[in-house]
């Protein structure tokens, strides 16, 4: 039995980046040899084992061939007569199918760390075009090397696998899990050009959106390490009706969701007292000519009161949709006036207003008076320099 580490170790370590996990193919071996060594199984669809010592992942070197559509659709063949070369060979891309011996020597065959130097996403064979997952990764390699270009070759099997139906297949938790992780690399715009290249995008996100301007505010995030919520919430969605359905067909998570509901519904709003905010006032932050009101109704559709964190991730994303940066943000001083709004011990205001005689619904107005009182003083009083 030999053991090589493959794939993302070794094309991770060739670019000079940290090296967080390895993965090994154990060629020569069968399932029986590496339980006698105390590997554990894990693997479901083919033999992959944890090692003893280390919990690092010993996949079989195997063989594949298609047997159906989409990505489930291929039977696995591993034994002791698979060669390392084999294996190599039913990967995706050339710069993933490279492998290490103990003593270091790089096993290269098909030509992935020149791929690396010249920035070349290239396919290993045509067998590429039959699993569509591969061209979700490609795509989310392309927004983690930004500068990485595809070959034309490799640009026209893209073309055929959508052209095949194959994209159609992805079920939806994998398609969001591609897409999802390309949205948190580097330039998230580049996953969505190379998606938009070879048709992919008209069937994964039909909704009108993605325009250049959401691209740029997209990148603009990735660049201030926004969350994956605060980035969704920027692609660009034209209505409510778009976020929904978007998020139901990708199952999306209940965060990225409501964030980008949010931002769709309470964007104007907010662009509104942005206006205010960039009018003119003294250098003392002189307090602006905002409605309380308009501010508690505000937290209250956004339920901001009871959820901050959520009501954060809005105001990032309207920051950075603002182009250009206005001189003065609205954001600092929401968040000023939000925890006003939530500072303020609503408990001996509920307990007068029930010793008066309020009942339910009174004892919950008086409270909101309460509050929008808080508010009026806050936006009468001078705002701290570092609000303004």
């Amino acid at each position: 039995m030999q053991l090589f580490v493959v794939g993302g170790a070794v094309r991770d370590r060739l670019l000079g980046q940290p090296v967080h996990d390895r993965d090994w193919v154990a060629v020569g071996a069968t399932p029986e040899q590496l339980l006698a060594l105390g590997y554990r199984p894990v693997g479901k669809d083919f033999p992959v084992f944890l090692h003893p010592d280390t919990g690092e992942e010993v996949a079989l070197a195997r063989t594949e061939r298609k047997s159906g559509r989409g990505y489930h659709g291929f039977t696995f063949h591993a034994s002791p007569e698979v060669t390392l070369e084999q294996d190599l060979a039913r990967r995706d891309l050339t710069i993933n199918a490279m492998a290490e011996a103990a003593d270091g020597t790089l096993i290269d065959p098909h030509g992935g760390a020149a791929d690396l130097r010249a920035g070349v996403l290239r396919h290993v064979s045509p067998a590429f075009a039959e699993d569509p997952v591969r061209l979700l990764r490609l795509a989310r390699f392309a927004a983690r090397w930004p500068h990485f270009t595809v070959a034309p070759p490799t640009q026209a099997l893209l073309e055929q696998l959508v052209a095949m139906g194959e994209v159609d297949a992805l079920v939806p938790e994998r398609v969001w899990q591609e897409l999802s992780r390309g949205l948190m690399a580097k330039r998230p715009s580049r996953m969505f050009e190379v998606l938009r290249a070879c048709g992919a995008l008209a069937r994964l996100l039909p909704e009108p959106m993605l325009d250049a301007l959401a691209l740029a505010r997209v990148d603009r995030a990735a660049d201030a390490d926004s969350s994956l919520p605060v980035r969704f919430a920027l692609l660009g969605w034209p209505d409510l009706g778009a976020v929904e359905t978007a998020c139901a067909r990708l199952r999306a998570p209940a965060d990225v969701r409501e964030v980008a509901a949010l931002f769709v519904r309470e964007s104007g709003p907010l662009a509104a007292l942005q206006v205010v905010a960039s009018a003119p006032h003294d250098g003392a932050g002189a307090a602006m000519p905002t409605h309380a009101a308009q501010l508690l109704s505000l937290f209250e559709r956004s339920d901001a009161l009871r959820r901050p964190e959520r009501f954060e991730a809005l105001l990032q994303a309207t920051d950075l949709a603002l182009d250009p940066p206005p001189q003065h943000r609205i954001s600092p001083r929401l968040r000023l006036w939000l925890e006003t709004a939530r500072s303020l011990d609503t408990a001996p205001v509920a307990r007068a207003a029930a010793q008066a005689g309020a009942r339910g619904p009174q004892v919950g107005e008086a409270v909101r008076e309460a509050r929008l009182a808080a508010l009026r003083e806050a936006l009468r009083a001078p705002i701290p320099a570092s609000n303004a």
